[in-house]
């Protein structure tokens, strides 16, 4: 795989790492606050409702930062996935196929796994796809503990398994937790995506036309039962990638990038993560959900990717990281399973409205699952880099 200096990441890698540990830390701050005395303040603010009543858009704190604030992300995302896309990691066949082939096992197999423990109940099978994401940010984050004990390659490898990955959870939302659909409000949604597309043809430079259709966007999306984040996607997607004034999608992303990270994932990670555990102790953990994404989250992850790694070289499709060991590539595989924001947000619409209690359950779940990945993954690579570790490479 290349890994030219613009593979190697951002410049500002490090905002990644302070960026996990303040979501870590807005995620600790939820659990405790949760199991507070002050417990009840909790629910109380995210139940406050705000937004206009007569517009229909009369919401709870918490919908406006899971249907709201993570449109922003999503934005974010979606201009991230068509930059790797023209001209980055996903930029060519050769490119895409290894991490592609990863992480659709990276999908496929932790849902098995989640399914293995509740394809009895239908409710809780709802749940089949949050152990399936990979949270970016945070997987970046982790891996950069173990710092230059591990090739450039890898760090390659994981940003476009991860990438991928977003491009299916995204897929997932849309096809599998939509509700009931307004025919009429996806035929207005037209209107926005049309002067969006005619914006991208003439190569607008201003954000402002943008923002204003996609604000539009998000409202007709919003109502037709559709998640709204995806309306981020579709915005990101009509942002051209250069204009007569400069590079307006990367400008776009650069910009973005620290409200995302220091603003829009720590509040939503304060939002979700806040779970009770009161009555539960350690059986809480063997609940059909909550282990079901636990299991999804250190094992399924890490076999399904691997397994696709190793597929991927058996049928000589494309060969897996230059100058990483197995022992390393398995470390990596476990960083996949550090679900965390996606997975949060896919149980907020598996459970949230129609079983609360299996939300708390899923919540557990994520942050236990997403934790033993990290830990794993840390683990995994700093034996790798010991002298006697894994000395066969991985593509040899």
């Amino acid at each position: 795989m290349n890994t030219s200096a613009r593979d190697a990441g951002p410049p500002d890698a490090k905002s990644d790492t302070l960026g996990g540990i303040i979501m870590l830390s807005a995620a600790a701050l939820a659990l405790v606050w949760a199991n507070s005395p002050w417990a009840a303040s909790y629910s109380e603010a995210l139940s406050w409702t705000l937004g206009p009543a007569t517009l229909g858009m009369s919401k709870s704190l918490g919908l406006w930062i899971s249907d709201g604030l993570m449109a922003i992300f999503f934005l974010y995302v979606g201009l991230e996935i068509k930059r790797e896309m023209v001209e980055g990691r996903l930029s060519s066949r050769d490119r895409i196929a290894l991490p592609a082939i990863a992480a659709l096992g990276g999908m496929i197999v932790p849902a098995l796994f989640f399914l293995a423990f509740n394809k009895s109940d239908a409710m809780a099978a709802r749940g089949w796809a949050v152990p399936c994401a990979t949270d970016i940010a945070f997987s970046l984050a982790v891996l950069r503990v173990v710092g230059n004990r591990v090739p450039i390659s890898l760090r390659v490898f994981l940003t476009a398994v991860a990438i991928l990955d977003d491009i299916g959870a995204i897929a997932i939302i849309a096809f599998f937790y939509t509700e009931q659909l307004s025919m009429t409000m996806l035929l207005l949604a037209l209107i926005p995506i049309a002067g969006l597309v005619a914006l991208n043809r003439a190569r607008v430079a201003s954000m402002i036309p943008y923002a204003l259709f996609g604000i539009a966007l998000w409202y007709c999306v919003l109502k037709s039962g559709i998640h709204p984040t995806l309306a981020g996607v579709a915005v990101a997607a009509s942002i051209p990638m250069q204009t007569a004034r400069g590079r307006t999608l990367e400008s776009l992303e650069h910009g973005l990038k620290p409200w995302v990270v220091f603003l829009v994932l720590p509040v939503f990670a304060l939002a979700n993560a806040g779970v009770s555990l009161r009555g539960l102790g350690f059986s809480g953990l063997l609940e059909p959900v909550a282990l079901g994404i636990i299991l999804g989250l250190l094992f399924g992850k890490t076999v399904g990717v691997t397994l696709g790694i190793l597929a991927a070289k058996l049928l000589n499709i494309s060969k897996p990281p230059e100058g990483a060991s197995w022992l390393q590539l398995l470390g990596i595989a476990h960083l996949c399973g550090i679900g965390f924001t996606m997975s949060l947000l896919v149980a907020v619409l598996a459970y949230e409205t129609q079983a609360p209690h299996l939300f708390d359950e899923a919540k557990l779940g994520v942050l236990v699952g997403s934790m033993l990945g990290a830990i794993a993954g840390i683990v995994v690579l700093l034996l790798a880099s010991r002298p006697k570790a894994a000395t066969v490479r991985a593509t040899e």
